[in-house]
Formats: C-alpha cells, sequence, structure tokens
C-alpha cells in the first residue's frame, strides 16, 4: 500500500537522488577547471636514453609548463613497450597518468602481448614525430654497404646477426619485412630497447643495428656506417646514405610517437592536454630535440590520432598474416 510515509520517504530519496546527479554534474567542470593541481606522471614504455625517450621529455618539458604542472616521466620499459601500454591502459582516467603510446599496440592487441584494445581502451591527445629507422653496423664491419650486408645473408643463411628493440616491435618486423624481400633469412637478437641494442651493437656482440636514429650521433662520430634507412625519403643529416627503396627494397617503416591517457578521461581535462601537447609540438624547444633525433614532425590532433590508429589496426592484421608473425613470436 502506497502510504503518505511511504510517499514521502519516495520523494525524498528522489531529491537526495536529483541532488546528487547535480553535485556530479557541477563537479565534472570544476575538476577541469582546477586541473591539474598537482603532478603529471607520464609513463613512457622504453628504458631511458632511447630516442622516443628523448623526445617524450622534450615535450613533456614543454607541455608541463604550459599546464602550470611538472609532467614526471616514469620509465616502464619491456615486452617491447607493451608494459607501459598496458600500465597506461590500466591506470585511473584522472589526468594524472598520461604516457607513449607505441603505434605497435595495434600489433601487440592482437597477437595477443598486450591485454587491451588500442581500439577502445585509450583516449588519444596527439600523434608528435616520427622517427628515421636505419641499419647501422661497426666502423670495422666488412659490410661497407647494404648489397654487401645482403650478399653476406645469402652466403651464410641465419648467421648474420642484427639487434633490435625488442621481438615484434617496429625494428624487428620492419627488418623482418625486408629479410623476406631481399630473400634472406637473419639472426634477429632482441633488447629490451633501443639504447641497450646501440650498445650491443657497439660491443660488438651483433652484426648489426636495426634502431631508430640512436646511432646516428655513432655516425658523425665515425664509430658506425649506416647502411640504409627504411623512410620515404633520404633523411637531410645523413643525405649519402640511400633508402631501403633507392636499393631496390620496397620497404617503408614509420612508427610515429602519440601520447595518450586511459579511456574515461574527462573530455575537459583532454582537451586541455590536446592544447598544450599541440603548443608543445610547435615550440623551438621541442622542434630542436626533433631535429637533433632525426624525428619528422608529424603532428595530428587526438581525434584524427585516433582514425590514425584504427586505419594502422586494419593495417597490421593484414601484416601479421603476411609475415607469420605469430609463430615469429612463439620462436
Amino acid at each position: 500500500m502506497n502510504t503518505p510515509r511511504t510517499r514521502h520517504a519516495s520523494r525524498r530519496e528522489f531529491v537526495l537522488a536529483t541532488l546528487g546527479a547535480s553535485a556530479l554534474a557541477a563537479t565534472g567542470p570544476l575538476f577541469a577547471q582546477n586541473w591539474p593541481e598537482r603532478a603529471i606522471t607520464f609513463i613512457c614504455p622504453w628504458p631511458a636514453g632511447g630516442t622516443a625517450d628523448q623526445s617524450m621529455r622534450a615535450l613533456c618539458t614543454v607541455a608541463g609548463k604550459l599546464l602550470g604542472q611538472p609532467i614526471a616521466v616514469e620509465n616502464r620499459a619491456g615486452a617491447s613497450g607493451m608494459i607501459g601500454a598496458k600500465a597506461l591502459a590500466s591506470a585511473r582516467a584522472d589526468g594524472y597518468t598520461i604516457g607513449q603510446i607505441p603505434i605497435s599496440v595495434t600489433r601487440f592487441s592482437q597477437l595477443g602481448s598486450l591485454q587491451a584494445d588500442p581500439r577502445k581502451d585509450y583516449t588519444y591527445i596527439a600523434r608528435t614525430s616520427g622517427q628515421t629507422f636505419g641499419i647501422a653496423v661497426p666502423a670495422n664491419s666488412p659490410f661497407k654497404t647494404l648489397k654487401d650486408f645482403v650478399a653476406a645473408a645469402k652466403a651464410r643463411p641465419g648467421q648474420v646477426t642484427y639487434a633490435h628493440a625488442g621481438v615484434g616491435g617496429a625494428t624487428h618486423v620492419g627488418m623482418e619485412e625486408f629479410a623476406g624481400v631481399a630473400g634472406i633469412q637473419l639472426n634477429h637478437v632482441p633488447y629490451k630497447g633501443g639504447a641497450e641494442a646501440l650498445q650491443g651493437v657497439l660491443g660488438g656482440h651483433v652484426d648489426a643495428l636495426a634502431d631508430s636514429s640512436s646511432w646516428a650521433p655513432h655516425v658523425e662520430a665515425g664509430k658506425l656506417r649506416l647502411l640504409a634507412t627504411w623512410g620515404e625519403q633520404r633523411t637531410a643529416r645523413f643525405k649519402d646514405v640511400p633508402t631501403l627503396r633507392e636499393c631496390g627494397y620496397d620497404v617503408v617503416v614509420d612508427a610515429p610517437n602519440g601520447i595518450g591517457a586511459p579511456r574515461g578521461l574527462d573530455p575537459a581535462v583532454a582537451a586541455r592536454l590536446r592544447e598544450a601537447f599541440r603548443a608543445a609540438v610547435a615550440s623551438p624547444e621541442f622542434k630542436s630535440v626533433a631535429e637533433k633525433l632525426d624525428a619528422p614532425l608529424l603532428y595530428l590532433d587526438g581525434p584524427d590520432y585516433e582514425k590514425y590508429v584504427n586505419t594502422i589496426y586494419q593495417k597490421e592484421t593484414v601484416l601479421i598474416d603476411k609475415l607469420k608473425l605469430r609463430e615469429l613470436m612463439k620462436g
């Protein structure tokens, strides 16, 4: 029976629920207006010292100043960047944890190495810059050209070694794609990141390095020799070095860096982050660092970056089957 007491209780619950909803509605804009009130953590999925780490630190320094709070970079390396990518996807969506999203999340999520779906588990903030990949060998290497490298690999199948930043990552997949086109079999040696892979080559433990431009200063110093780069065009810093395409191998690899947050981020907070990193990418400070790292600016705003990720996800589906990456991952 609907008594006066029950009707009063129902009205009271309705009023409380309405007030609660109003309070939550008011809290959202207020939170966004006051955010950030403390330091922001930035998860970098690579070891300190690598090219991605250097570029992200430069961006965070500028963006932190624009936001009025420091952005502290926290390196969570391992599993070809997927440890950090998973940590970012699992973090609270409060704007105080952001990070780099390697484009390889589109591949590893399909291979089962990342327990997250890049199509729905991140809030995309910005695509920032690309990377210049290349094949480098020690200065005393018998490989003077890429032709020499390929000839040696054909003469000794599976014996020529190369270091890379992790199984299934851009440098590993790019090198295997090149090997397939060249008709050679190489012996890949995975490291936790580009910085460690570089040391493996400098220390004489492997024959060659497949990496983004961690090799650049060592090429200029005469310690390494750059055989080829992987972009559409030659890099301005090493104009005498041909691309893979120019050498006769139709392979182009470009893995842009991007920044994101966990899904469910307040749209107003996301907008502030997008504006801060838009300005940071365009800043003289970041442009200077990007130039030193041979990292072309490839800025995209969050929504366009998300569309780009979805496109790459579909391309990776085809590439995984073409290169038999599931078998490679097991091996």
